[in-house]
């Protein structure tokens, strides 16, 4: 490679830090833990706000289904004039009210609270996801920034092996190709800090929108992917756990006992309803009698009741269509049971492996390579070794490195996912 295109390289890892300098620096402020952001993201977050906000309208239906029907009001006025006899008319006044047979009323209620408690524990469910995401996202930006110190160090043992290469070449110990060498590992490590310092601004921008912080908050992080509480329940204890408090299987099971309360009311449905009513008539009439005209006004009072015949529709369609939704809810909560227990084991199974790899990185490997990289570094300074054997031990260092912080993060996002799937924090209680 010429010195040219050496120098070019340089200059643009150059321009990028500059660049990379100006870019917006985050707030000063406490450090943000996990628990914090998500009860932030569960407050702050505009979808479930305006989803906690649509339960008015489930209110709204049950303050409905308690009412009674209005009562209708009759006023009938006849009048002769227009057939001759001005004098004769009649005034009648009646009320009637519709009254609810087959205590539909109460069973009204009893499908809309049905209704709102399954929307209750799906606003819950639907949390539980929001959970999720936050957590990974949260994950996410940790590893970067541990990846972003491992990244700076590596530019700093660069840099380092540079100064110890031109020395070695002005005291003529080694070919100029060799200095060359460590300025394009030096630059390759300074393209992998950019390339890391933008995917931490991403992986935070991603946060702090679940969040929904304002666009001028940015505070650090204070979590570690090192801090893990691994669980002390088997897979079965799990499973159970999950049975009982994950939220979509209770809002699905609000959805069955709704179907139950429906059936019911269409059964209730088959009952005609009573109207009742009371009328009060007065009639005013004239008589002639032996060429005396007179007036007579008469009161009456009249009760009445009507009621639908159920000779041909007793509601069956209505029931027919209410025993199907029992039917169709019951098989999904028969069906998402067994999707909730593979969704633990599978869980699980992956915190388990992700375990087993964690533990390859625990037997002081790392330590041992930390070593071996000063030993070879040294031994190139000595003129032991040349450079080719730096280089290969350095990106050795850092990619069992890398390999350590992705079995760390990969470790914390398979606890997430099985604290999701049980809907609890690992050894017990509800989230």
């Amino acid at each position: 490679m010429g010195t040219n295109s050496l120098k070019g390289s340089r200059l643009f890892a150059a321009v990028a830090l500059c660049l990379l300098s100006v870019a917006p620096v985050f707030a000063e402020s406490q450090p943000l833990s996990l628990r914090e952001a998500i009860v932030t993201a569960l407050s702050n977050n505009p979808d479930l706000a305006s989803q906690r906000k649509e339960a008015g309208v489930l209110d709204a239906a049950a303050m409905r289904a308690g009412l009674l029907p209005n009562p209708t009001l009759e006023v009938e006025v006849a009048t002769g004039a227009l057939t001759g006899s001005s004098d004769d008319n009649t005034l009648s006044l009646g009320i009637s009210q519709e009254i609810l047979l087959g205590d539909k009323r109460s069973k009204r209620r009893a499908v809309t609270e049905r209704d709102q408690a399954a929307y209750r524990w799906l606003l819950a469910d639907r949390e539980r996801a929001l959970k999720e995401q936050v957590q990974g996202a949260y994950c996410d930006v940790l590893l970067a920034q541990e990846r972003l110190g491992l990244a700076r160090h590596s530019v700093e043992l660069n840099r380092q092996l540079l100064a110890v290469a031109e020395a070695r070449l002005a005291a003529g110990d080694i070919p100029e190709l060799e200095m060359y060498l460590v300025k394009v590992e030096l630059t390759r490590s300074e393209g992998s800090l950019i390339e890391l310092q933008r995917g931490l601004l991403d992986g935070r921008t991603k946060l702090f929108t679940l969040m929904a912080l304002a666009p001028g908050e940015s505070p650090a992080l204070s979590g570690s992917l090192k801090s893990v509480d691994a669980p002390t329940k088997g897979v079965g204890d799990l499973k159970q756990l999950a049975m009982l408090q994950r939220p979509d299987l209770k809002a699905l099971h609000a959805a069955l006992q709704k179907s139950d309360a429906e059936v019911a009311l269409a059964e209730a449905e088959g009952i005609p309803n009573l109207t009742a009513g009371l009328a009060l008539s007065r009639e005013a009439s004239s008589m002639e009698i032996g060429g005396i005209e007179g007036r007579e006004t008469s009161y009456t009072v009249g009760v009445k009741f009507s009621m639908p015949i159920p000779v041909f529709d007793r509601n069956q369609a209505g029931q027919q269509e209410a025993r199907a939704k029992r039917s169709s809810a019951e098989i999904r909560l028969q069906g998402a049971a067994a999707t909730v227990e593979r969704e633990v084991e599978t869980a699980h199974v992956s915190f388990i492996n992700a375990e087993a790899v964690l533990s390859l990185y625990r037997s002081n490997i790392l330590g041992q390579l930390d070593e071996n990289l000063k030993l070879t570094q040294e031994a190139y300074r000595l003129g032991e070794v040349g450079i080719l054997a730096v280089i290969e031990e350095q990106k050795k260092y850092f990619e069992v490195s890398d390999g350590y912080l992705t079995a760390l993060h990969a470790r914390q996002i398979a606890l997430n996912k099985l604290e999701s799937a049980v809907a609890a924090d690992i050894n017990g209680g509800a989230q």
